[in-house]
Order: C-alpha cells, then structure tokens, then sequence
C-alpha cells in the first residue's frame, strides 16, 4: 500500500471513528432516567410553550426534554472549566499550574471533579422540579420521593461523565475536540425537527410563504457571514532575527494571527445562562407564595425575543466579550515569549510596550466581535419574529465547528501532500527514502 493510500486510509478511520462515537452519544440520549413517566413528561413540554427551558434543550440535543440520563449535557464540564480558567486570572497559583505540564494534569483532574460535585447539586435540583411537574394524565414522576431524587442524581452526574470520556475518545482518535462535536451533534439533531414544524405550520395556515422564504434568506445569510467572520483574522507582522543552523537560514517577518471573533461562542453561552437563571429560579417558588406573582412577571419580561430581553442579552454580550477575549489571547504572555525568542512588532519595542499595543488590537477587535456577536444572535429573532433552533449561538457552534473539521480535514490533505514530496525528491528519511 502506498503512502497516499495509507493516510486516506487513516482518514477514513478517523472519520468512521467520530461518527461511531456520536452514533452511541445518540443511542444513549434516549435512555429516560429511572422513574420517570417517558409519555407524560412529552406531553407536559407539548402543551408548556418553549423559550424557558430552549437553551439547554438545544445544548442537550433534546435530552431534557425527554429527561433522559445525558439531560444535563456536557455543559457542566464546560462550566467548571471555564471557572477555573478565571480562577487562573485572580490566583498565581492556579495560574502557575495551568503553565507546567503537570500541574495542567492536576487542573483537569480537579476541573473533572468539580463536575461530578455540579453535576449532583444540577441534578438534585432537576430531580426536585421535574417531581412537580404534572399533566392532565398524571404527574411526570409517578413516585416522588428522596430514593427518586438520589436515583436521579447518581444517574445524571454518571450520564454526564460518560459524555466527557465519549469526547475525550473523540479528541484522541477523532477529527476534532470531542466536546465541541457533542455539542454540534446535539444542536445538529434538533435541525429536522425545526424544519418539520416550520411545514406543518405552514400547511395549517399558521405561516405565510412569504415568511417562510424570509426566515429561509436569514438563515442563509446568517451561516455566510458566520463562516466569513470565523475565519478571518487580524494579521500582526512580527520581525524574528536570522538565524543560520547548517547553512540554512531561519527567522525573518512572520505573521501573528489575531481572530476577529476573539471571543468565540462563549459570551453568547454566558450571556444567556446568565438570564436563564432568574427563570429557572422561578421555578422553585411554591404557587401560593406572595412572590410568585412578582417572578412570574420577570419571567414573561425575560422571554426570548422580548425587547428587555434582547436589550439585556445585548448588554451581556458585550460585558462577556470584553470579559472571555483577554483570557483566550493572552498578551501578556505572547509578549513574553516574543521577548524570549528575539522576535518583535516592527515599530514597537519588546516588553511592555508590545502588551500595550497588542491590548490595543484586542480591544478594537473585540469591540467588533461584539457587535457582530450582538447582531447574529438577536437580528434573526427580530426579522423573522418567531422563536428558532437556529439561533445564533446554536449558529455560532454549528459554523464554528465545522470550519474547524473543514480546516483539520484540508491540514492532513495537506501534510500527506508535502510528505509524498518529499518522498519523490528523495528528502525523504524514512524506509522508502530514494536515496
């Protein structure tokens, strides 16, 4: 078998491979938890409306809703890494360990179980609120009770785990980040679905043509201007001193690629976890108590696609943006090791003066980022007016992340192209070397 073969061979596999995975991630999302009435549980979300519980539906790939044992998703996981990467920002020592090797072991280590303990406080409080949940052919939890609550527990904490070992396979053998897929594959699930109830409304009358041609156009631009704003990039020329090692010379002008969507699909998540949560705090007020009233009225403000929520929504994007961006493109740290390596911004001296300019760029490029973030995520609700699954974070993640499977598909192409080269010019060390 050639070389070219062999690498279109191992493509294959790894292509193969991610879709196995992802095949058992879906198999598994349909076991429901233990105790749990599967009929009335579709009937009281059926007849519920959408919006409260939408996000982490989406995210979920549909698993809340059904409440099975993958209902809390992987975003548990998400969450915690994202707190110890702030606690990084604030604490030297967490700091210092995300830098060494074996202290970035020690960080995953205690980042997994921080999401077994989130993991048990999340599904212990879903347990409790799924128990009041009722319908007109019963309660969706036929016996409630403490054994209900910690069944439920153990069983959501352990779904969760077994997501993240299903993306960590993912990662090792796969195409891409194993998290990132699960969460596409979960958004990617629910897209038949939006497409099947747009039909239906249309042929009940509910839904003019004309929007449906309108909310067709929106989606349509919105995935090309996604795709354009992913990959494009602010290019920093940096100057590195020559260098000669065996009569060849190494260094010169380099580029520092800097993304204009420095910030990527968090903000959007955190922005709107944020608002979720006076909605899911609502939850848990008792019908008879004098509060209800108050948080009802929050909740029906706070209803995607209402104008506060828009506004507020926007104003926590912006606020996360500025917030997420400094802690994916650390300056100060590139400007250390462009210190370290001889290398520099033609114009700007090494040191501090390079963290200044490149905060700069990154205020700028953020500035930017969110506007567009703030666009993408609120305009489509705006023209089409009508709640969608394809909204712009499920947008983003789903851009995002097949740019990135694109991206690493074309990278392997590519290092099995100049391998073969060099194969065919006999600088080739290996055992089919020429000469």
């Amino acid at each position: 078998m050639s070389g070219a073969q062999g690498k279109l061979e191992e493509l294959k596999k790894k292509i193969f491979y991610t879709f196995l995975l992802l095949v058992v991630y879906r198999m598994v999302a349909q076991i429901p938890v233990p105790g749990v009435d599967a009929q009335a549980i579709q009937t009281y979300f059926d007849g519920s409306g959408t919006g409260l519980f939408d996000l982490l539906n989406t995210f979920t790939g549909g698993s809340f809703k059904r409440f099975s044992v993958l209902a809390l998703g992987i975003m548990p996981y998400i969450t915690t890494s994202i707190i110890f990467s702030l606690l990084g920002e604030v604490i030297p020592q967490i700091q210092e360990l995300q830098e060494d090797a074996e202290g970035h072991k020690k960080i995953q280590k205690w980042t997994r179980y921080a999401t077994v303990v989130l993991c048990c406080i999340q599904g212990y409080s879903m347990a409790a609120v799924f128990e009041g949940f009722t319908t007109a052919t019963g309660r969706v939890v036929p016996d409630p009770g403490m054994i209900f609550r910690l069944t439920t527990m153990i069983t959501l904490a352990a779904g969760t785990m077994f997501l993240l070992w299903l993306g960590e396979r993912i990662t090792e053998f796969g195409l891409e980040n194993g998290v990132s897929l699960i969460i596409f594959a979960g958004i990617a699930v629910e897209l038949p679905s939006e497409v099947i109830q747009k039909l239906t409304l249309y042929r009940n009358g509910e839904l003019g043509g004309m929007e449906i041609l309108i909310f067709l156009a929106v989606i349509i631009v919105s995935f090309f201007i996604v795709a354009f704003i992913e990959r494009s990039h602010r290019s920093i020329p940096v100057q590195y001193a020559k260098r000669v090692v065996h009569n060849k010379v190494y260094g010169g002008t380099q580029s520092l690629p800097m993304r204009v969507d420095t910030g990527g699909v968090m903000p959007p998540i955190l922005a709107s976890s944020l608002l979720m949560a006076p909605l899911t705090f609502a939850n848990f007020i008792p019908e008879g108590s004098p509060l209800k009233p108050y948080f009802d009225t929050i909740q029906q403000s706070l209803y995607p696609g209402q104008m506060l929520f828009n506004i507020l929504f926007a104003l926590l994007i912006v606020y996360m943006t500025y917030f997420y961006a400094p802690i994916q493109f650390k300056t100060k740290k590139i400007a250390e090791m462009l210190q370290k390596n001889n290398a520099f911004i033609p114009g700007i001296r090494p040191g501090d003066k390079t963290k200044e300019y490149l905060d700069n760029v990154l205020n700028r490029l953020s500035f930017f980022g969110a506007i567009f973030l703030c666009v993408i995520c609120i305009t489509p609700t705006l023209i089409t007016g009508t709640q969608t699954r394809f909204g712009g974070t499920a947008m983003l993640i789903l851009v995002s992340v097949s740019v990135r499977v694109m991206m690493n598909i074309q990278s392997f192409m590519f290092a099995d192209r100049y391998e073969n080269t060099y194969k065919s010019k006999g600088k080739y060390n290996g055992s089919n070397r020429r000469f």
